[in-house]
């Protein structure tokens, strides 16, 4: 089996620890894949700075064959945040930098690459909405938590091309999310799946709804949350693969029982993990603005 993250890669810059992690969400999940076991590559535009080496460097280091990717003359992407209480807060980011600005087009061999892995993952951070249409394989595709990709419009646009879409949830009640996921269905997604945080996931693909609590943890033994909703989801999908799911079927309800647990296993391993798969080094101090530095 084979999984391709395809799209976003940045770098997630502590400002309370002083340090940059690799990251993205594309990154993320092929990351986490090959941490399961599946051969895994990575797909995407780097920036050609400090920053694009340090992300390209610490992602092959996972594993992750990073061969085809492109480097363009522009900035990487950051996200600024901080910890607030054992809580996430996202100060802001740069709009992702030359990723997201100038991304890759799956044309000749690039979409035959593509196409020969078994799974192809991207997000709504990855500007690849218009090269989902050409890929002959498994997709599957982060919808986010941010409204802006959950209108009628921008469901349209994804949704019929994906085998599988997340949307993270942990913001809205059961009966809100439900119906979430039955408009992605309804909207052409093969298979919509939830994630609620502590309140566990839920799945539906239009015939069968599954849903599964959360892996309890311990709040004073968590490292790091980030990349948690990734985990989740690699789990998820590579347990589907392993079940025999495939283009043009649709997996059995036993079969998303399982890979419900087997996402919230990732994604409990994922909470002793520091950033999103480790790799952080100090901020260095020409990348790091005073005004960054005092919130």
């Amino acid at each position: 089996m084979r999984v391709l993250g395809f799209g976003d890669n940045i770098v997630d810059r502590f400002v309370d620890r002083g340090i940059d992690y690799p990251g993205g969400n594309s990154v993320n999940v092929a990351v986490y894949a090959d941490r399961l076991g599946v051969q895994a590559s990575y797909l995407g535009v780097f920036g050609d700075d400090d920053l694009g080496g340090f992300l390209r460097e610490s992602i092959a280091a996972q594993g992750v064959a990073v061969d085809r990717c492109v480097v363009r003359r522009g900035e990487t992407g950051v996200s600024t945040l901080r910890v607030d209480d054992g809580d996430r807060v996202f100060l802001g980011w740069n709009g992702g930098g030359v990723t997201v600005r100038e991304p890759l087009a799956l044309d000749g061999e690039l979409l035959a690459y593509a196409c020969s892995f078994d799974l192809v993952h991207s997000s709504v951070y990855s500007r690849s909405e218009s090269e989902l249409p050409k890929l002959d394989t498994l997709v599957s595709f982060d919808l986010s938590s941010e409204e802006d990709y959950r209108s009628p419009s921008y469901l349209d646009r994804v949704c019929p091309h994906a085998d599988l879409v997340l949307l993270s949830c942990s913001h809205l009640d059961e009966a809100a999310t439900r119906d979430l996921l039955a408009d992605a269905v309804r909207r052409g997604a093969g298979l919509a799946l939830a994630t609620r945080g502590v309140d566990g996931a839920i799945a539906h693909d239009g015939r069968v709804t599954v849903a599964a609590p959360a892996r309890p943890v311990e709040q004073d033994t968590v490292v790091d949350t980030m990349g948690c909703g990734d985990a989740f989801l690699a789990g998820f999908a590579v347990s589907l693969l392993r079940g025999g799911w495939s283009a043009g079927r649709r997996p059995p309800e036993n079969l998303i029982e399982r890979a419900l647990r087997d996402g919230a296993d990732s994604a409990y391993e994922q909470c002793f993990v520091e950033g999103a798969f480790g790799h952080g080094r100090p901020v260095v101090a020409s990348m790091w603005p005073a005004a960054e530095r005092e919130k």
